[in-house]
């Protein structure tokens, strides 16, 4: 999220807008240049300093006392969206309109057009200078990053980056509100009940967190199809994608550490039932 030429906001200006898909989209106090008029009630914003608040993500120029009246369904503007990294989910690929972040459609396609019989996909690493190339292609050229192979022939360069994309998001994949429920599912025994829970815990996630799972995980099935080759299964895949895709409110390090084993349980479980559960 990139804000510029803010003051320091005490709480009571601190104004934060949330999508009704829970996106991290937020507004802060803001001081503007020259003459500006508010765009929810079209009036001159007085002042020379903190005049109104300004959205990072869809640019809205509003008084503050205007922001509590804006409806919540901030609508990211690209030109605000300044990268594909570190970029919320949520506001990405709305400001992109697609379903889903397009660094993750373009590396599962490289990855399955020419990696699935590669031994170790997605355990071995690729070289990290390459891996952060990528990563500054897709921020600076979006979708025409070139990654194809003429470009990385390493498939591990382009798997580290996707694995790279997941661990930049500033709310997981599984986001901290679903993470306590997705937790709990992996510790039941009993096989129904477990699928169950499951199921409810997807239910938690933001839209396209959710269809970006889903995606995820038929793209990492069909890895599982190749085992042979790859030598990667579903509790392989768990191993690596467990702590990348989730991470623990929890500040306390023990816990989080101890939830490091049902993690790896949660992603195994979802592979497995992929076809069941989305």
């Amino acid at each position: 999220m990139q804000i510029s030429n803010f003051l320091v906001p005490s709480p009571f200006l601190l104004t934060c807008f949330f999508s009704t898909f829970s996106a991290n989209i937020c507004s802060e106090v803001h001081t503007f240049r020259g003459p500006h008029w508010c765009e929810y009630c079209a009036n001159f914003m007085w002042g020379l300093i903190a005049q109104g608040v300004k959205c990072a993500d869809c640019g809205l120029n509003v008084h503050k006392q205007c922001s509590k009246m804006v409806p919540n369904d901030c609508k990211p503007d690209l030109k605000h969206v300044k990268k594909v990294y570190s970029c919320d989910l949520t506001t990405l690929v709305k400001a992109h309109i697609t379903k889903r972040p397009m660094v993750v459609d373009m590396c599962i396609r490289e990855i399955e057009s020419r990696g699935l019989n590669s031994e170790g996909l997605y355990r071995v690493s690729g070289f990290s200078d390459l891996i952060e190339d990528v990563k500054m292609a897709f921020d600076r050229d979006g979708e025409k990053a070139d990654i194809s192979v003429n470009m990385y022939e390493d498939i591990n360069i382009i798997t580290g980056a996707l694995k790279l994309y997941f661990r930049d998001l500033p709310i997981p994949l599984i986001t901290y509100d679903a993470y306590p429920k997705f937790i709990e599912s992996a510790k039941i025994m009993d096989p129904d009940e477990q699928l169950e829970t499951l199921h409810e815990a997807l239910k938690l996630l933001p839209p396209a967190h959710c269809e970006t799972l889903r995606y995820l995980m038929a793209h990492l099935k069909r890895v599982t199809l190749h085992e042979k080759e790859n030598l990667m299964n579903a509790e392989n895949l768990g191993i690596v994608f467990g702590p990348t895709l989730m991470r623990s409110p929890e500040l306390d390090a023990m816990a989080a550490l101890n939830d490091i084993r049902y993690q790896r349980l949660v992603v195994e479980l979802l592979i497995k039932n992929e076809d069941i559960l989305f």
